[in-house]
């Protein structure tokens, strides 16, 4: 099952120091039964870049709580095996939800297949958004318009070879 895992730069210069993306449990994001509901489509590779999209929020969450973090989302794609990442059954259908699996095994990064991360020309207006998360969380449309300008970025596709240059150790 590829799954999107949601990361901020320190935290991919942290795996590429450890070699691990995760020991478990933690949160990523791929193609659950409710994101294929709420999308709508039977296209694989749409649904992907939906889940790849939940998981640029998530990243923008993570950028939110860390306010020294380069304000670039940063998102992994990896394998995992079949039944390592589930789906909280009671937030299945939240819409914050929506793509959301728990990864219950280790993954090395050495098994990711790609990194996405937003080019340096995006990071005012992902800063914006990362400012305006509360606001827009609590309701605010002028807020949730900031946050939703960081969408206008798309993410770049990196192969892992290039993680060290993305983390400035290249």
């Amino acid at each position: 099952m590829r799954v999107y895992v949601p990361l901020t730069l320190p935290a991919l210069a942290e795996a590429h120091r450890t070699g691990e993306l995760g020991s478990g449990p933690f949160v990523a994001y791929a193609v659950t039964p409710a994101l294929r509901e709420w999308y709508l489509s039977e296209d694989i590779e749409e649904l992907e870049y939906a889940a790849l999209g939940r998981a640029a929020l998530a990243s923008l969450r993570l950028l939110a709580a860390d306010p020294e973090a380069v304000r670039r989302r940063t998102v992994v794609a990896v394998d995992v095996p079949d039944g390592a990442a589930s789906v909280d059954p009671d937030r299945g259908l939240e819409p914050s939800a929506l793509g959301m699996v728990t990864v219950t095994v280790s993954v090395p990064l050495a098994k990711a297949a790609s990194v996405h991360v937003d080019a340096e020309d995006a990071e005012p207006d992902v800063a914006a958004a990362a400012d305006a998360l509360g606001a827009a969380d609590g309701g605010d449309d002028d807020a949730q318009f900031v946050v939703d300008g960081a969408d206008d970025h798309e993410l770049l596709w990196f192969a892992t070879q290039e993680i060290p240059n993305l983390i400035g150790r290249g």
